[in-house]
């Protein structure tokens, strides 16, 4: 570039570098290039010692200068304007304002902050959650600092004195020589105690150091004092003050490093402070002393440190850097993502783990780069608790940080929905389906409704996110998303997420144009949220036209069939495939005051699935829309056995227990009716915009059946792998017709037949007083063409409930036109009115089912409905 520019791309993100040949330690000639080039090389190890902790910083412009001329530092805490938003922050109130400070979790903030000369990088001992809440510290610190007439040997002499007294109370030190004159000593903490506790414990520390040891050391600032011996600095550990952080470079005459050592170091005769060519080289050959650390919490079990009761009183130390406030301290503790992160400890106790399928590990998901981007996961989540909500999540250095969207996903930059904070969620969650048993935390149905990556614009922890989304193919999102994620001020968990428009070249992320100051996307989101002058709260119904006085006639409309078919049944035209949804099909008919939902048989089912006919979670005009009704089971799939236990009930009280435990959603595929218009005569692809335009996303558990792009055949191949029934395959210019057509096919992946039963053979042993296996049949004219007989698959209700059924539909005479004479030996005949569906390895040369299952009774079919597979033989 142009002017001494470089663009580089770091870890997904861009950045402009310039001045690369500015000499920043005149005395050794290191220039900025050497200093980008330590702080890439170190980043492995510098930024799990940085994580999540507020950062300030001290900046030499124009380089550290010499003895003689000594540069000008600029020490600074508050983000400025020009930083970028993808810059990770921790938003921090203090008595008189509110300081946005840089977290360095990444390549990316470290290479920004080592381009704009902060040379120095100053940490607390505590970290912040992702709720932007202080940790209690997970780390102590001891700062050895010789005074005049003392140097680096009586620090370590000093340093290997902590060190038994540190270890007596299980505590393992590691040393740092502070790149200045002296050495730190760091031990991982197990964050049960608060600041003030961890700063009394140090401080009694320091002063049996002085007692048992006057002549070499000393816990008192004063100068005269300090003469020939070492101060142990304890007050480093009050939450208010910083250190250095491990690996950082010095703003000194030489490019000297805070760099971690092992003890047996300390003990070399050679032992002086590391420039950052030698930390690159220790690093480089793979040692990190520091790791015990900053990789992890002071061991469970071992005793975290504890001081005698001691006078509440402070020596006046100035200490390095302070922060000049307190944070709000909570509860929880950064960790490393591991199965006892501390972050993830509200989600563990309010779990079962022997209880609920939930997963309870916390793997890290490295975030990818795709196209240059950076893009960490996120995934939306449908929770049919006791009250229907969304599980929004996003990837966060290692967790799922989780927000509850009672009122779901907005779809409208005009209204804003509620956003519960909740707690952090380990990364396995990304992927659970299932149902949590009633009794259980969150008890109900999980399922995603999208999953993918986002691209993060900004995040301040506890105050505003702001991220674009891409899902998946067909997922609830429908395509890239761009939300804002805004605290209310209020109560801490309660968020506002809005909608925004779709990221401009200012947006992305990247460098920032300096006009566009870090404020303008959340004032963006206040504006468009104020928009409709409610401040953004406006939770009410759909923006379609009314259109109610256009209801329409229910009787004139029939669902239109699917024929079998398979993958050579696809000829060269234009087909829209989805998933082949497994459970019962329903018209969905819409007038001014209410819902129905009717078979494809004709038969209103409203008052089995209320949660789907409520009137105000639907657009107000009259319509009809096509789809089907399932029940997602514990492997999120589809049950079609699961949704037998709601097809049968019709009193509210059973039908309100169902709801729980048996939760429904209904998938819509098609649109016949909308605001006065006929759309049958539409082909599918105008029926299909118009069916994305009606429908909202709403806490009713309804959603559109997904458009899938690609090879029919790799498709039906991972339908296969999900253990899903198969796709549909739909002409898009086929009209809409109320009979079994071929512009709809059926390609299965796993086999199923209706059948009609047309008799039963008794049961044995432990099925004595039910039925032992049922005979099954196709219609074939006035009678039924017998297809074998199904024995297994039946569930202990469905057996109960079995003999009971058949015993009131008695026969004399079979309704089969021939049946072996072993099956017909023993068998009781019914009236072939009964349909179920079996599942099946193949047909037989004589045209019989082979192995196989029941599945389920069809209520919704009757048996003139019931065609043989295209495969069933003779």
């Amino acid at each position: 570039m142009p002017n001494g520019k470089e663009r580089v791309r770091v870890d997904g993100r861009e950045l402009v570098l310039t001045n690369l040949e500015k000499i920043m330690y005149p005395e050794t000639g290191t220039t900025k290039a050497d200093v980008l080039a330590y702080y890439a090389a170190v980043a492995p190890v510098l930024i799990p010692a940085a994580r999540n902790r507020p950062a300030t910083r001290k900046r030499w412009v124009h380089g550290v200068g010499t003895a003689d001329a000594p540069g000008e530092m600029f020490f600074q805490k508050n983000l400025d304007h020009s930083t970028p938003g993808w810059v990770p922050r921790a938003s921090i109130t203090h008595k008189d304002r509110t300081i946005q400070y840089p977290l360095i979790n990444d390549p990316a903030t470290l290479t920004w902050l080592a381009q704009i000369a902060a040379l120095e990088i100053h940490v607390p001992q505590w970290r912040v959650d992702s709720h932007g809440n202080a940790s209690p510290p997970d780390r102590l610190v001891l700062d050895l600092d010789p005074g005049e007439g003392a140097g680096l040997a009586e620090c370590v002499e000093v340093a290997r004195l902590a060190r038994t007294i540190l270890q007596d109370v299980g505590l393992d030190p590691v040393p740092v020589t502070s790149g200045s004159k002296g050495i730190h000593l760091y031990a991982a903490l197990d964050g049960s105690q608060s600041s003030d506790q961890i700063s009394d414990f140090a401080r009694e520390l320091a002063r049996s150091l002085e007692a048992d040891h006057p002549d070499l050391a000393v816990s008192d600032m004063k100068k005269a004092l300090r003469t020939g011996k070492v101060l142990v600095d304890w007050s480093q550990n009050n939450a208010a003050k910083t250190t250095i952080v491990p690996y950082s470079l010095r703003g000194r005459l030489r490019p000297t490093v805070a760099a971690p050592r092992t003890w047996r170091e300390l003990n070399s005769p050679s032992l002086h402070q590391l420039d950052y060519q030698e930390v690159m080289k220790r690093v480089a050959a793979g040692k990190d002393p520091f790791a015990p650390v900053s990789g992890g919490r002071h061991g469970a079990g071992t005793p975290a440190p504890h001081s005698p009761h001691a006078p509440d009183h402070r020596a006046d130390h100035p200490a390095d850097h302070t922060l000049g406030g307190r944070a709000e301290i909570s509860p929880e503790q950064a960790g490393d993502g591991g199965d006892t992160d501390p972050r993830l400890e509200k989600y563990r106790t309010k779990r079962d783990r022997a209880g609920t399928p939930e997963p309870f590990t916390a793997d890290r998901h490295q975030a990818g780069d795709k196209g240059g981007t950076r893009r960490e996961k996120f995934v939306i989540q449908e929770h049919h608790a006791s009250r229907l909500h969304y599980d929004f999540r996003l990837e966060r250095d290692g967790v799922l940080v989780s927000w509850a969207l009672p009122k779901g996903v907005p779809t409208s930059k005009t209204k804003n929905h509620l956003a519960v904070q909740t707690e952090d969620h380990p990364m396995d969650y990304a992927d659970f389906e299932g149902a949590i048993p009633k009794g259980q935390y969150g008890a109900g149905t999980v399922s995603i409704w999208d999953h993918g990556h986002y691209e993060c614009e900004k995040w301040i922890a506890g105050k505003e996110v702001i991220a674009t989304l891409t899902g998946a193919e067909g997922g609830g999102l429908g395509g890239p998303r761009r939300f804002a994620l805004i605290h209310t001020g209020q109560a801490d968990d309660q968020w506002l997420i809005h909608l925004m428009d779709p990221a401009g070249p200012h947006d992305r992320p990247g460098p920032r144009r300096p006009a566009r100051t870090e404020d303008d996307t959340a004032d963006e989101a206040a504006d468009d949220a104020d928009k409709d002058g409610d401040g953004g709260r406006r939770e009410d119904g759909a923006e379609t036209g009314t259109g109610a006085e256009c209801a329409p006639d229910a009787s004139g409309f029939s669902p239109m069939l699917a024929t079998s078919g398979t993958l050579a049944d696809l000829p060269d035209l234009d087909w829209q495939i989805e998933l082949k949804w497994d459970g019962v099909r329903a018209l969905v008919i819409g007038d001014a005051t209410k819902i129905r939902l009717i078979s494809r048989n004709g038969i209103d089912m409203s008052v089995s699935y209320p949660e789907l006919t409520d009137r105000s979670r639907w657009p107000e005009q009259g319509f009809v829309a096509d789809g089907e009704i399932i029940a997602v089971g514990r492997t999120g799939r589809p049950d079609f056995g699961l949704l037998q236990g709601r097809m049968k009930l019709s009193k509210a009280a059973d039908v309100a227990r169902a709801q729980e435990s048996m939760p429904v959603r209904l998938m819509l595929f098609d649109l016949l009716f909308d605001a006065g218009q006929d759309l049958r005569r539409q082909p599918l692809s105008e029926r299909r915009r118009r069916l994305e335009q009606f429908f909202r996303p709403s806490a009713a558990p309804v959603e559109l059946s997904g458009v899938i792009d690609g090879d029919v055949a790799h498709i039906l191949e991972s339908a296969a792998e999900l253990g899903l029934e198969g796709v549909m395959a739909k002409r898009t210019d086929g009209r809409y017709v109320g009979q079994r057509s071929r512009s709809w096919l059926k390609l299965k992946v796993e086999r199923t037949q209706e059948v009609v039963v047309g008799g039963w053979r008794p049961g044995k042993g432990g099925r004595r007083e039910s039925v032992g296996s049922l005979l099954l049949g196709i219609p074939d004219g006035s009678k039924l063409r017998y297809v074998g007989r199904v024995g297994s698959g039946f569930s202990t209700r469905e057996l109960k409930e079995l003999r009971q059924q058949l015993d009131a539909l008695p026969r004399k005479t079979s309704p089969f036109r021939e049946v072996p004479d072993a099956d017909a030996a023993d068998a009781n005949w019914v009236s072939a009115k009964l349909v179920g569906e079996v599942t099946f390895g193949e047909w037989t040369g004589s045209g019989k089912l082979r192995h196989p299952v029941w599945r389920g009774w069809r209520l919704d079919k009757a048996p003139a409905d019931v065609v043989a597979d295209p495969a069933a033989g003779p």
